[in-house]
C-alpha cells in the first residue's frame, strides 16, 4: 500500500506534514480528518512502487464478488447498521483491491452527504448502471435490504448461467487444444525423423505420406508464417468491423441464427432480458427507466435495437409484447407470456417465470450440445493422429510387400 505525505492543520492553525498509507490521496485524506479540522493536499511519498495500484488496474470486479457484497451489505442493513458503518466493514474484509478501495470512496461520499446511488454512479467499473438504478429505487422506497437481497439474487442467477455454459464448454474445449496440440507436436517432431528413414531407403512414397512430409517441412520454415498472419488479420478485420453499427448488427444478428448455437444464444439473451426486466419492475424502477438498462446490458444489438423499438412503442401508448412481436427476435412463448402477464397486471412475475424458463432450457440445450461435441472431439483426435500414423507406416507396409 503506497505512503502519502498529506499536509494538516491542528485547531491552533499550526501546519503539518503527516504520512500516513491508504489506497489512494481522496482515502489519504480522509482517514486524517477525524484528528485534524483541516486537509490540505496529499502527495505520494517518494518513488514508491504503487504495486496496489497496478493491481486494481488488472483487477476485475466479478458478478460473484458483486453478489456476496450486496448479500452482505443487505443483510447488515436489515440489522439496522448504520450504511457508513456497513460500508467500512464491507470494504475492510473485500478481498478485491478494486472493489475494496470503491467501498472507501463511497463511505467517503455518503459521509459528505451524498446519496449511496450517486457514489456508486462514480465508480462503473464496479457499479453499473443497472446495480446503481436499483439501489437508487430502494432508497426512494426505504427498501434498500430488500432491494439489495434482489440485486445479490439477480447477480447470483446471471453468474450461475455463465458458469454453465463455460463449464459446458470446457471440455470440449480442453480437447479440442489437445488434439491440435498433438498433431501440431508428432507433424514437427515425429514426421522429419520417419522422412530421414524413407529417403535413405528410396522408396516410394503414398500420396498421403508425401502430403505429411510436406505440410511437416512447411510447417518448419518461414511460410508457415502466411496463414498465421492471413487468420490474425481476418480476426483483426472481423473485431474492428464489429465495433462499427452496421457490423454490430450483422454479426450478432448471425450469432442468433446460426446453425447449433444460435438457438441457445437466442434463449440465454431473452432469458437474461426477461430476468433483468422483471427484477427492476419489481424493485421500482420505472418502465422506461427499466427499458434503457436492459437494452444496454442486453448483450446483443440486435436484441438492444427490438427493445429501442419496443421503448418508442411504450411512449406512444401501445403495450410491451406487441411491440416485442413486431420485431420479431423474440420467440413466441416468450411474446405470450409478457402479453398474459400485461393483461393481469403481474408483468414482473411474468418475466421471472420466462426466464426461469428460458434458463432451463439453457441448461438442457447446453447438455444436448455437449453430448453432441464430446464424441466429436474424440474423432478428431482419432481423425489427427490416426492421418499422422497411418502416412507414416503406409511406406513400412509396402516395403513389406516388396520384400515379401
Amino acid at each position: 500500500m503506497p505512503t502519502y505525505i498529506v499536509n494538516v492543520r491542528d485547531r491552533a492553525g499550526k501546519a503539518y506534514k503527516e504520512k500516513v498509507e491508504a489506497l489512494s490521496s481522496e482515502q489519504a485524506r480522509n482517514l486524517l480528518k477525524s484528528k485534524y479540522p483541516t486537509i490540505g493536499k496529499a502527495k505520494k511519498a517518494g518513488l514508491d512502487l504503487d504495486l496496489s495500484g497496478i493491481q486494481m488496474r488488472f483487477t476485475n470486479v466479478s458478478i460473484k464478488d458483486k453478489a456476496v457484497f450486496s448479500r452482505q451489505f443487505a443483510v447488515m442493513i436489515n440489522a439496522g447498521v448504520a450504511i457508513v458503518r456497513c460500508l467500512g466493514v464491507l470494504s475492510e474484509q473485500c478481498a478485491n483491491p478494486k472493489l475494496k478501495g470503491a467501498l472507501t470512496s463511497i463511505s467517503s461520499k455518503v459521509q459528505e452527504g451524498s446519496s449511496l446511488s450517486d457514489a456508486m454512479k462514480k465508480h462503473p467499473e464496479c457499479f453499473d448502471q443497472l446495480y446503481v438504478s436499483m439501489v437508487e429505487a430502494g432508497e426512494v422506497g426505504g427498501v434498500l435490504d430488500e432491494v439489495l437481497n434482489r440485486i445479490s439474487k439477480l447477480l447470483e442467477d446471471m453468474a450461475r448461467l455463465g458458469n454453465q455454459v463455460k463449464s459446458a464448454m470446457a471440455y470440449p474445449v480442453a480437447v479440442g487444444l489437445l488434439a491440435v496440440g498433438t498433431f501440431v507436436a508428432m507433424t514437427l517432431f515425429l514426421i522429419p525423423i520417419f522422412a530421414d528413414i524413407f529417403q535413405s531407403m528410396n522408396v516410394e512414397l503414398p500420396a498421403l505420406t508425401q502430403f505429411m512430409m510436406t505440410l511437416s517441412s512447411l510447417m518448419r520454415s518461414w511460410k508457415v508464417l502466411i496463414p498465421i498472419v492471413g487468420i490474425s488479420g481476418t480476426v483483426f478485420i472481423v473485431l474492428q468491423y464489429y465495433k462499427t453499427p452496421v457490423g454490430r448488427v450483422q454479426i450478432d444478428g448471425f450469432l442468433l441464427k446460426m446453425p447449433l448455437f444460435g438457438e441457445l444464444n437466442e434463449k440465454s439473451v431473452v432469458a437474461r432480458f426477461c430476468r433483468v426486466f422483471g427484477t427492476l419492475t419489481r424493485s421500482g424502477v420505472p418502465i422506461l427507466n427499466c427499458l434503457d438498462i436492459v437494452r444496454d446490458t442486453a448483450g446483443n444489438q440486435v436484441i438492444a435495437n427490438a427493445i429501442e423499438a419496443a421503448k418508442r412503442e411504450i411512449q406512444q401508448g401501445g403495450m410491451l409484447s406487441l411491440a416485442l412481436q413486431q420485431e420479431k427476435v423474440f420467440p413466441p412463448l416468450a411474446i405470450q407470456m409478457i402479453s398474459i402477464g400485461e393483461e393481469t397486471g403481474e408483468l414482473d412475475a411474468m418475466m421471472m417465470k420466462v426466464a426461469d424458463f428460458y434458463e432451463d432450457e439453457v441448461e438442457q440445450a447446453l447438455k444436448a450440445l455437449t453430448s453432441i461435441i464430446e464424441p466429436l472431439m474424440m474423432v478428431l483426435v482419432a481423425v489427427l493422429v490416426g492421418t499422422i500414423l497411418l502416412a507414416m507406416y503406409l511406406p513400412m507396409f509396402k516395403m513389406f510387400d516388396a520384400l515379401a
